[in-house]
């Protein structure tokens, strides 16, 4: 870690959200949605200029993507006018996203038309993916403005509205200052405000109430009016989540907050934080089917948490004035390490998943990340500093690569964070005192404090005294090949392997048509034999087998799953060797694997010489 990554000077801003601010342009913005089945959206813009060059910026750096991936590519159809003519334009040669405008004598605004071709077909993608349907969209306003240069994007302020198709309802935190028919008009917010409001939109849209005082609510779209349907329990667990959120922070930063829930199999599957907000998107059936909903549990709880956790404290390099600086990602295993902890530590007080599945889901994460042999050459803080470029890796070699496993080694670092809290207060201090100090009291609007890596030791310490500096700079700095397992080892379990699946594991592997074979033979295969990943290190890669091959036959049969499972047990027994054909390429070759260890699956087991503190972790407040 760079010295200068290291220390910082704090900054608090709270964002002008209510009333605009007093320095800035006013700009006008109306978007026409009505043709969201089809997948395009245009929008009219009313920017203030004076005569000569007016600079405008299409948004490339978008707050909690942390990549310069603004969907500039669908940008089309912009035309400027002015005083009845129209004006010429061109791009920056050296960067894309800036736009120069040649404005008329006699010109005290500019009007501009754009559109935005949302993907056609499926494409995967935070705002840049897949974001509409017959039946719903959801609306990211950086798609569909310009903004121009000159001024910081909380001083600029936008009147925006918003037409969407008849009989479509429609959810948001953006203010609304009134409605008409199918066609809505939004207080005027600050650009800041106003890109971090995304609106849900469709024709099946549902709203359950989750708590008030402040105000919380989820906002389900779906392609299906059945797909609402969840039983009521489901609503319950999203209320405890609420609860149990104010009781592990102590305030909120928000004047309302809605969960803005896409459920669609024809969608980018993520979710995206905002301030009031969040983006979250998954498989059609995600909450009327049992095992989907158990899979996509942590999804909301980890959103949330980034209206604390990333919104509201967020890194001074991640606190950029607008959305042409540059965002440095080094401390990302704090702005998405610690959510993923504190977001599985939710997901378990919130009753969404129980002890013992969010247990195995740690299991899976610590098998995870001791399957990934890239630790040996890239460090924990190398993947964040590397994340604009890593979100965009292909999956083949990505456990040599690494990926952004900032996330899970986040939660295994913050896991062993709390643990050492517990142990070092004897038990009278945890985590949720960390939140309280760090990201507690006083409730707010929506505000931002900027931190640096001093400031988490400083609060940490304030916890409780320990060499916070020297251990995370162990966790960042390491090469070590050996996953980080001291918090769950110190927690009072242990990872183990066998040859039974959970049904957790079961479920993810029949969802996303995984076949068996990651922990014993080190590749990671699609149930038709494609290799996605082989982990270094282990058998098959060992004899020679890489990503982009496909698994053909095994032991002179045809591949399936079933086929591939019951050599594994066989070869428990019998001393020859499995047998693949593999085809890569053009060509074929059989390997021969020396294997005879079984299928192996993750499980964590109780160390009855320690004391449980992950079940008083995840234990409801």
């Amino acid at each position: 870690m760079q010295c200068s990554k290291v220390v910082g000077v704090l900054c608090v801003a709270v964002f002008a959200i209510s009333s605009f601010a007093a320095t800035g342009p006013t700009v006008t913005l109306s978007v026409d949605a009505t043709n969201a089945p089809r997948k395009i959206f245009h929008a009219t813009l009313t920017i203030p200029a004076k005569p000569g060059e007016l600079i405008l910026y299409y948004p490339k750096w978008i707050p909690g993507e942390h990549s310069p991936d603004g969907p500039i590519n669908d940008l089309a159809g912009l035309k400027f006018t002015a005083n009845g003519q129209t004006l010429k334009w061109r791009r920056d040669t050296l960067d894309g996203f800036t736009i120069f405008v040649d404005v008329p004598q006699g010109a005290s605004e500019v009007s501009a038309e754009l559109e935005f071709l949302s993907p056609a077909t499926y494409e995967q993608g935070y705002t840049a993916g897949s974001s509409a349907t017959d039946k719903l969209a959801v609306v990211s306003w950086n798609q569909l403005l310009l903004y121009p240069k000159g001024w910081n994007a909380d001083e600029i302020n936008y009147t925006a509205s918003l037409k969407i198709p008849d009989r479509w309802k429609f959810a948001t935190a953006l203010p609304i200052a009134n409605q008409n028919g199918n066609e809505i008009h939004f207080a005027t917010a600050p650009l800041t405000t106003l890109i971090d409001s995304p609106v849900l939109t469709g024709e099946f849209l549902k709203v359950v109430p989750l708590a008030e005082d402040p105000h919380v609510e989820m906002d389900v779209a779906a392609d299906a009016a059945a797909d609402l349907d969840a039983p009521s329990e489901v609503w319950d667990h999203y209320r405890s989540l609420v609860q149990q959120a104010y009781k592990l922070f102590g305030a909120h930063h928000y004047r309302d907050y809605h969960f803005l829930y896409t459920l669609s199999d024809h969608v980018a599957h993520f979710g995206l934080e905002h301030h009031e907000s969040d983006d979250s998107r998954t498989d059609e059936r995600s909450l009327v089917d049992d095992t989907e909903r158990k899979l996509a549990a942590g999804l909301l709880p980890h959103e949330y948490v980034h209206s604390w956790n990333g919104k509201y404290r967020r890194p001074a390099d991640l606190a950029t004035s607008n959305y042409q600086d540059k965002m440095q990602d080094d401390l990302l295993w704090v702005y998405e390490g610690l959510t993923n902890y504190l977001g599985f530590v939710l997901t378990g007080r919130s009753g969404l998943l129980t002890e013992f599945e969010n247990r195995q889901d740690l299991a899976n994460t610590a098998a995870d990340m001791a399957h990934t042999p890239g630790r040996v050459w890239r460090n924990l803080q190398d993947t964040a500093n590397s994340a604009p470029e890593l979100y965009f890796a292909s999956r083949d070699w990505q456990s040599w690569r690494r990926s952004t496993d900032f996330y899970p080694e986040g939660t295994l670092d913050w896991l062993w964070a709390d643990v050492i809290i517990r142990q070092q207060s004897h038990g009278q201090k945890s985590i949720d005192d960390f939140c309280h100090v760090f990201h507690g009291p006083p409730s707010t609007g929506p505000a931002l404090k900027t931190y640096t890596f001093d400031d988490i030791v400083t609060a940490l310490n304030q916890v409780v005294p320990y060499d916070w500096r020297g251990f995370w700079l162990e966790r960042l700095d390491t090469h070590s090949p050996e996953a980080p397992l001291g918090g769950v080892e110190a927690s009072g379990w242990k990872l183990t392997y066998d040859d039974n699946p959970s049904e957790l594991t079961s479920a993810a592997m029949s969802l996303e048509h995984q076949a068996p074979g990651a922990y014993s033979l080190g590749l990671i295969m699609r149930d038709d034999g494609t290799i996605e990943d082989a982990i270094e290190g282990m058998i098959a890669p060992k004899a020679g087998i890489g990503p982009g091959m496909r698994v053909i036959g095994v032991n002179g049969r045809r591949f399936s799953t079933d086929v591939l499972r019951d050599a594994l047990k066989a070869a428990k027994t019998d001393t020859a060797p499995i047998e693949m054909l593999v085809e890569n390429d053009e060509y074929y070759k059989t390997y021969q694997l020396d294997y005879h260890g079984g299928d192996q699956y993750p499980h964590l087991v109780r160390d009855e010489s320690k004391p449980d503190l992950l079940s008083d972790i995840l234990r409801a407040k």
